[in-house]
């Protein structure tokens, strides 16, 4: 198939019809609250850009002439992009697969935009609640679910022990044990691994910068960033990325 020519006509058709891509940062930190479990942010964005999505105005590619394929199409790449992402934060693979075929297979059904629409809702708020849920599984303490909810939803901030045990109105010693017995690891521990686990992510799905990432979750430089990635990951940032895709 040449791709040339209809590539360099659709171009130009988007072109006079001054169409926008969707911000793909802006997708993918969807992506991303998904993964981490960010249930009520997630309903919150998506109740924010459902209207774009069913007045057309969204930013999103024509897959199909037909609104109701197109809408499905849309679902399945969205599933299949989530799923992975899931599976890599630690949801067991048949399951990801499964509820992605589940959802497909909905969809294949449904007779409306909108009937798509809402069940892309639904797959979203059901795999941001399984991964909150995984997340949260060994974890009994209600001051420490609290945590790492706020953990999750503010890995942009440089946080600290002093600053989530007074969110708990906890004693920073106190606070840091039952953490400790709760989740395994020190605090510290475990708010670096979140981020760069995100980190990881985001140089496998995204086109962000690294200096983009670092900041995204709170580094004070990209060297910080860099340093604290090859420590824990045994290679810079960038031979992550070069090697996720391909290039090494």
């Amino acid at each position: 198939m040449q791709t040339d020519k209809i590539l360099d006509y659709r171009l130009f058709l988007q072109r006079e019809e001054k169409f926008i891509r969707a911000d793909y940062f802006a997708e993918f930190r969807q992506y991303n609250r998904i993964r981490n479990g960010d249930v009520e942010a997630v309903k919150e964005r998506f109740e924010l850009v459902r209207p774009n999505y069913l007045n057309g105005k969204d930013g999103r590619g024509t897959l199909s002439q037909d609104p109701l394929r197109n809408s499905i199409y849309h679902l399945v790449s969205s599933a299949a992009v989530i799923s992975r992402l899931c599976i890599d934060g630690g949801m067991d693979m048949n399951t990801a697969y499964t509820l992605s075929d589940i959802y497909i297979n909905a969809a294949d059904e449904a007779k409306s935009v909108e009937e798509v629409m809402d069940l892309i809702a639904t797959m979203q708020i059901d795999y941001a609640t399984r991964m909150r849920d995984l997340k949260k599984s060994n974890v009994i303490n209600f001051h420490i679910r609290r945590t790492i909810d706020y953990i999750y939803n503010n890995l942009n901030k440089p946080l600290t022990v002093a600053e989530l045990a007074a969110l708990e109105d906890l004693n920073p010693v106190y606070f840091s044990r039952i953490f400790m017995n709760e989740t395994g690891k020190r605090v510290s521990e475990f708010i670096a691994e979140a981020k760069l686990q995100t980190a990881k992510n985001m140089l496998s799905h995204s086109e962000y910068s690294i200096l983009e990432i670092a900041m995204s979750l709170g580094y004070s430089s990209q060297s910080a960033f860099s340093n604290a990635f090859k420590t824990n990951c045994g290679m810079t940032p960038k031979k992550y990325r070069d090697h996720n895709n391909g290039k090494l």
